[in-house]
């Protein structure tokens, strides 16, 4: 069959390495799934392996050439070829727990995430391909210079493992940076012991100032009567663990430090 051209603004980079697919695949929990849905099989490099295994599986194209190319290769799984937009797709219409996997277009992977994380009571799991920096920070520990959003917001819900890099002539076209491929599995955490929402509210405004400490970039919560009584307060938001960001939410929203935490 005639290869499909890569599309530059779907941010399209191709694995060429079939013994690296099969790696990226295997890495799946089989026994810990009910559906797989592959995001952006383009050539279908992945979905060669897929297609293999005893499961239900659908794989989310935007492309329509993809869409078409992916049709005629394997027609038996035709009906299973989604052309949508993963990023507006209903998670929930698929038979849970589910398996995300992928070759992610960079553009996006960070979108792609946040929908997992979104979707966490049906996801149990993600295997995918990310630009290396960007894995770096989903998967890094506080104190590094790359924690951040991602890495807190991820690392709530699921265990992060930093499987392998690539570099870039392991696909058609190259591209410019080194690749990574990591892992999510959804840890124990059902529900935060705190206000999620206020939660997710309280990560992301900390690291948009992440230089500064949390009783600066929180300046705009009722923190007065406690800055002075708990050490958070001093922190950067870089040194905070999930656990401190619990912590912190159940602060301001209970408006008190508990007891034995207090400096005082």
């Amino acid at each position: 069959m005639k290869k499909l051209r890569p599309k530059k603004y779907l941010g399209q980079h191709f694995l060429n390495d079939t013994k690296i697919s099969k790696k990226i695949t295997e890495k799946l929990d089989l026994n810990n799934t009910q559906t797989i849905v592959e995001v952006g099989p383009g050539m279908g490099i992945l979905t060669e392996n897929l297609v293999k295994l005893d499961k239900n599986c659908f794989f989310v194209e935007i492309d329509n050439d993809a869409v078409n190319f992916l049709k005629k290769k394997y027609i038996t799984i035709s009906g299973s070829i989604l052309n949508q937009d993963f990023l507006k797709l209903n998670l929930k219409k698929f038979k849970p727990p589910l398996a995300i996997i992928g070759n992610f277009p960079y553009n996006i992977s960070s979108q792609i995430v946040f929908k997992i994380i979104e979707n966490r009571k049906y996801v149990n799991q993600m295997v995918g391909m990310f630009q290396k920096e960007v894995a770096e920070r989903i998967c890094s520990k506080p104190g590094s210079k790359v924690y951040g959003i991602l890495s807190v917001l991820t690392q709530a819900f699921f265990k992060t493992d930093f499987l392998f890099t690539l570099n870039p002539s392991y696909f058609d076209p190259s591209p410019k940076v080194d690749s990574a491929v990591i892992k999510f599995s959804r840890n124990k955490t059902k529900n935060l012991k705190c206000d999620e929402d206020l939660f997710f509210k309280i990560v992301k405004q900390t690291f948009q100032q992440r230089r500064k400490k949390i009783k600066n970039s929180l300046k705009n919560f009722n923190i007065s009567k406690i800055i002075k009584e708990d050490v958070i307060f001093e922190k950067r938001p870089e040194t905070l663990s999930v656990e401190d960001f619990v912590l912190l939410t159940n602060i301001l929203d209970n408006g008190t430090v508990p007891t034995h935490r207090r400096s005082n």
